[in-house]
């Protein structure tokens, strides 16, 4: 359980396919607290139970991912590519790449947990370090 809570703290070739928009995304547009609807590890999709008490805030260029434990660091936006370095929690010193997009709502993120390389789409099947979350936007109280 613990290996599965720390990645599902990210719950975050150097090139996309065509079905990959590259469009850049302010990173102020993504601040506020999200909450995973869907995810999915390896190709596997994960039951609501393992994530449904998860949170991820973004606040500019940092991140707060609170499950089991508390996760803290910095992310960085390049078009639709994500530079995540944690700096306190379990992942601290560690860095992960990503791809994101917004769309409809629902901010979609395909996490490279081995940090070489970034996802080239949004599928995770046969990729074993791939982590894939979909988030919905919580609703300003």
């Amino acid at each position: 359980m613990k290996l599965l809570s720390i990645l599902l703290f990210f719950t975050f070739g150097i090139g996309y396919d065509n079905s990959v928009k590259n469009t850049t995304t302010k990173q102020s547009t993504l601040n506020g607290t999200w909450i995973p609807v869907k995810q999915q590890f390896g190709g596997n999709e994960l039951p609501k139970e393992a994530f449904e008490k998860q949170r991820l805030v973004l606040n500019d260029s940092t991140y707060i991912v609170t499950a089991e434990s508390v996760d803290k660091g910095v992310v960085k936006l390049s078009d639709n590519k994500m530079d995540i370095y944690g700096r306190d929690g379990v992942n601290k010193g560690k860095h992960f790449t990503a791809i994101y997009k917004l769309e409809n709502g629902q901010l979609t993120v395909c996490y490279n947990l081995a940090g070489t390389s970034y996802p080239e789409s949004f599928d995770t099947k046969d990729k074993p370090m791939f982590f894939l979350a979909v988030y919905q936007k919580e609703p300003s109280k």
